[in-house]
């Protein structure tokens, strides 16, 4: 019963998808063409998702070009999620896995199937400039062609842009909030006033009125 119980729970171990942190990023995807869950254990969706899922990394299990994975976005793979730009669950990308790609796509298993069938196949890269097409060749060279110092800048630079624009969306968004609640308050404060005035009583006396008009009318 023991040797029964350990075996299955080993069987439940190979049949997890692999999970990608930090640490073992580069190892695992480097070279391949990848197909990315990112997720939260808490999800419905994610948890809805997940047989399927483990059933997509099995067809792909043992690949050297092909890699389908997924991402805890609450435990060690959170620096992931961040730098990926995940904001909901669970989010799908693939592609090379330094310009990874939003997945939007149907996903039941055959869909996710027929998917990664099609597209999880070398592409143009520094590793792969032969897939490459000649503006991207151009575009790698003049990158290839700079210094260390000037990517970063150049990367910093970009990535300040992105910050920027979170910030002034966050911005926008508190000064919506606002304006939704002083226009939320006017609208409480114009019915407690009208309250205040007896409009209550006024339509009390009125429906009084109109049936005192209509039984003289009879």
């Amino acid at each position: 019963m023991i040797k029964q119980s350990i075996f299955f729970l080993a069987l439940a171990s190979s049949a997890s998808a692999i999970q990608l942190t930090p640490d073992n990023w580069d190892a695992e995807t480097s070279g391949k063409s990848v197909f990315i869950k990112f997720f939260a254990p808490w999800c419905g969706h994610c948890k809805a998702l997940a047989p399927d899922w483990e059933k997509l990394t099995h067809e792909f299990e043992g690949s050297s070009t092909q890699l389908v994975a997924e991402v805890d976005c609450t435990a060690e793979g959170e620096p992931l999620c961040n730098e990926h730009g995940i904001q909901g669950f669970p989010t799908l990308k693939y592609g090379d896995p330094t310009d990874l790609q939003d997945y939007e796509g149907g996903r039941s298993y055959d869909e996710l199937l027929s998917f990664a069938g099609e597209n999880l196949k070398p592409t143009c890269s520094i590793k792969n400039l032969d897939l490459c097409d000649d503006a991207k060749k151009a575009e790698i060279e003049k990158l290839l062609a700079m210094s260390v110092e000037e990517l970063k800048a150049a990367v910093e630079g970009e990535e300040k842009k992105i910050a920027d624009a979170d910030a002034n969306f966050e911005a926008e968004v508190k000064k919506l909030q606002e304006r939704y609640e002083l226009l939320t308050k006017e609208v409480e404060d114009a019915k407690a006033a009208a309250k205040a005035a007896g409009l209550g009583m006024m339509k009390s006396v009125l429906a009084s009125k109109e049936a005192g008009d209509a039984k003289d009318e009879l």
